[in-house]
């Protein structure tokens, strides 16, 4: 493999000698090769598309998926031909991409980077599918130009280091918009400057609020699909010579010091670059073995364990103690009241005290606990009541999304476990097999196992397709 020379971590002090964060993160994009990426990382890149198609095919399933369906529609005004997947609908290009990064994030089933507290994928893939389909680029240009999203994203989120949710921003939509325009700048061939132009454009555009975690608003699901929409944007804008400002990250009213508040002064600028070439984070992207926000995932698998282990049934339960970390109590904790009574699905994915309760009575926690019917459970809402949350003291956030659930029983007893690296972390990655899997119980709540079947083998050969409007034409529904 042929080694890439890389410029260190930009400061604001290299930044004075005329090296920015935007021109560095410009020139891995412009400068990587295919044969630059690591085999394995390319294979793991085409078995997260896979996940995320599947995920993007159940959403179809979905009320809010068809409502989305009606205002794109609406928008495109029957003039798009670009596919969206798993439905018969023809889009303008931005209307697909909006389309399919709900479809992909619309269930909180999609990657998450751990360090980057992002769902990188989710903005990537439609994104690089889109404008990939759109230029008629190859399949292996396609899944580069989405490596080099998923490498620029998940570190421009590190920088933070969890604080963009502190604030109230959601670093998905926000930090995927900037690796989108990396994207689009690579797959239209733009300069290096050219793409750290896009980069400065971006800083207008990229958005995504947590206001949705108060009363399970639908918001969040459109977040990675407004983020392609608006790198591709940014990067049309600047190949076209429209001028954003040079110092996107570090400036005065960069990203970091326009959105971290009190948390700014946290943030570590040489994340965004360190290792660029060398270091794949894409190896270190999280597949979700659990419906629901992951910082969650821990607390619902030591509630099903202490159930197992234990033979616990619900009348046994007096209450519970969950541990989290600090960082996720605003996501996951709080308002208590929303938490332990979610008023629909998505405020039950974003709840420590129902998913646990749930697990704790059923064993496990999947997409069936989404239903209007089990999130009317008596039992399960009362006992919700009795989860209780707590600062975890021990907790390694945000390298591992830790956990641990704690049961005192109706006869004295305290039962408790601990989950140190939520399942699916990169030390405890779920295996590509695993991931076809979770593809296949997704794909086939919308169509046949052999169809499937067909999308799976289709997904697994983009590096081999001379257009990457194949795979777009592929996964959309047939008629």
């Amino acid at each position: 493999m042929t080694s890439m020379v890389i410029s260190p971590g930009a400061t604001p002090e290299t930044a004075a000698r005329g090296v920015t964060i935007a021109q560095t993160l410009a020139s891995f994009a412009a400068s990587l090769r295919p044969g630059d990426i690591p085999a394995q990382v390319l294979e793991r890149a085409k078995y997260l598309i896979l996940d995320s198609v599947g995920i993007a095919y159940a959403s179809t399933h979905y009320d809010f998926a068809h409502r989305a369906l009606s205002a794109v529609t609406e928008l495109s005004d029957g003039l798009g031909d670009m596919p969206v997947i798993g439905l018969p609908q023809r889009l303008l290009p931005r209307d697909a991409m909006l389309m399919n990064g709900i479809l992909v994030h619309g269930l909180d089933y999609d990657d998450t980077h751990a360090a980057g507290v992002i769902h990188a994928t989710a903005s990537c893939f439609p994104c690089s599918m889109g404008v990939g389909a759109r230029l008629g680029s190859s399949g292996l240009d396609m899944l580069t130009a989405y490596v080099i999203g998923m490498e620029t994203g998940t570190r421009l989120g590190a920088v933070a280091k969890g604080g963009f949710h502190q604030i109230g921003f959601h670093p998905t939509g926000l930090v995927g918009a900037f690796s989108c325009a990396l994207i689009a700048g690579r797959l239209y061939g733009m300069t290096t400057q050219q793409m750290a132009m896009a980069q400065g454009i971006t800083l207008s555009v990229g958005s995504g609020s947590l206001e949705f975690l108060q009363d399970g608003a639908w918001t969040k699901r459109m977040h990675p699909g407004w983020a392609a929409v608006a790198g591709s944007t940014a990067a049309s804008l600047a190949r076209h010579g429209f001028v954003g400002p040079r110092e996107a990250y570090e400036g005065r009213f960069g990203l970091y010091a326009s959105h971290l508040g009190q948390y700014a002064g946290n943030i570590d600028l040489a994340l965004a670059t360190a290792g660029l070439g060398s270091t794949w984070e894409v190896a270190k992207v999280t597949v979700k073995p659990i419906p629901a926000c992951h910082f969650t995932h821990a607390c619902a698998d030591a509630a099903a364990i202490l159930r197992d282990k234990h033979g616990l049934k619900l009348a046994d339960i007096k209450s519970v103690r969950a541990l989290v970390p600090a960082e996720v109590v605003k996501t996951v904790c709080e308002p208590v009241a929303t938490k332990q009574m979610p008023q629909n699905s998505y405020d039950a994915q974003f709840s420590i005290p129902y998913i646990v309760a749930t697990a704790l009575a059923q064993g496990s926690f999947g997409l069936q606990h989404l239903e209007d019917s089990a999130m009317a459970d008596p039992e399960v809402l009362a006992l919700a009541k009795n989860v209780h949350y707590e600062v975890d003291p021990k907790s390694p956030f945000p390298k591992y999304y830790s956990g641990e659930v704690i049961v005192t029983t109706k006869d004295g007893r305290e039962l408790r476990h601990r989950e140190e690296i939520n399942r699916g972390a990169a030390d405890r990655p779920i295996s590509n097999a695993d991931v076809e899997k979770k593809f296949m119980e997704n794909a086939t709540l919308a169509v046949s196992r052999s169809r499937a079947g067909e999308i799976r083998d289709l997904v697994l050969s983009l590096d081999r397709m001379a257009d990457a409007a194949e795979l777009a034409e592929g996964l959309a529904a047939r008629g």
